[in-house]
């Protein structure tokens, strides 16, 4: 790569994150280069040279005012122009993404409210590439390099970090994440170019799911649908007082375990809701307590929601329908 100069304003072109294909770990994995999955909102930072920064979404939205304790990275890459990709997350105690918390911050177009946000609940970039650097296209070299050259501006501070990748070593990575509960592993093929908006084959994302037995207490229905045929089911745990609500659960489900639903749910109808706890969906109807479901889920949300869940299969073993 060529040597970088400084000192001088620059015009940094816009440019379009790249995006990574679901699927599983790579093996072999030799070339290719593992980080953490961060769970938060995708962004592309532009840096001019004089220390103003422009924040643009994965859709290509201005977020600058959202995220107002970004700014600071604008004046620690003061005389450069820089185009970095990463991810706005908001941080627990244990320094793990916390996306409830994060979404709080999200749409926010007011400055002011944005300001008092930003105090109260601060985000933090997780800056994981380069494109662009004091007028020099960084998107033609490899992975490595672009690394390589992210490291050199050093970013560092109370609101930015660049965490470090792992070369080889997938599966020690995976056990890693998933000890300490975080959201997956993207694998970036050492020696990948950037193409901006594309979804390359050259990264791939594998998130962590957790599977768990759900009771289901009530369905909303299925739009466009006959009467009576459920588009999601509400599902909950077992609580201290009682069948504690956990959430809405619709993705995954085929038109035959639908009709098998629509079946039981005609025969165990109950008036009033079984959850212990106020639930408030519109047009739900309630069944008694006795259908148990296998779901999977991203993690739980700070409302004890599951989030992203995924339908997978009735239980007919942990089933009551006497």
């Amino acid at each position: 790569m060529a040597p970088i100069p400084s000192g001088a304003l620059w015009s940094p072109p816009s440019i379009a994150p790249m995006t990574a294909v679901p699927g599983p770990l790579p093996v072999p994995d030799a070339d290719w280069a593992f980080e953490t999955k961060w769970d938060g909102v995708r962004c592309v930072l532009t840096t001019t040279g004089d220390g103003s920064v422009r924040l643009t979404s994965r859709a290509g939205n201005d977020i600058t005012v959202t995220y107002p304790e970004l700014q600071g990275l604008g004046s620690e890459l003061r005389g450069r122009g820089v185009v970095v990709d990463g991810e706005v997350v908001v941080l627990d105690a244990s320094g793990r993404s916390d996306f409830g918390r994060l979404q709080s911050r999200m749409g926010v177009a007011n400055a002011r409210r944005a300001g008092r946000l930003a105090l109260d609940c601060p985000a933090h970039l997780m800056i994981f590439d380069v494109m662009y650097i004091d007028g020099h296209l960084l998107l033609d070299a490899p992975y490595y390099e672009r690394r390589e050259a992210l490291s050199g501006l050093r970013p560092a501070g109370a609101h930015w970090s660049a965490p470090s990748y792992v070369r080889g070593h997938g599966a020690q990575v995976w056990d890693a994440v998933v000890h300490a509960g975080l959201e997956g592993v993207v694998a970036k093929r050492l020696s990948s170019p950037y193409t901006p908006g594309t979804r390359s084959a050259h990264w791939r994302k594998t998130k962590r799911v957790e599977t768990l037995d759900v009771v289901i207490g009530g369905w909303t229905q299925r739009r466009g649908a006959a009467a009576g045929v459920p588009g999601a089911v509400l599902v909950g745990v077992a609580g201290p007082d009682g069948l504690r609500y956990a959430g809405s659960v619709g993705s995954g489900m085929s038109e035959r375990e639908q009709s098998e639903l629509t079946a039981y749910f005609a025969v165990i109808a109950r008036p009033t809701s079984p959850f212990a706890d106020q639930v408030d969906v519109a047009g739900a109807h309630w069944v008694e307590p006795r259908l148990v479901a296998e779901v999977t889920a991203s993690e739980w949300t700070r409302a004890g929601r599951l989030r992203h869940p995924v339908w997978e299969r009735l239980r007919p073993d942990l089933t009551r329908l006497d």
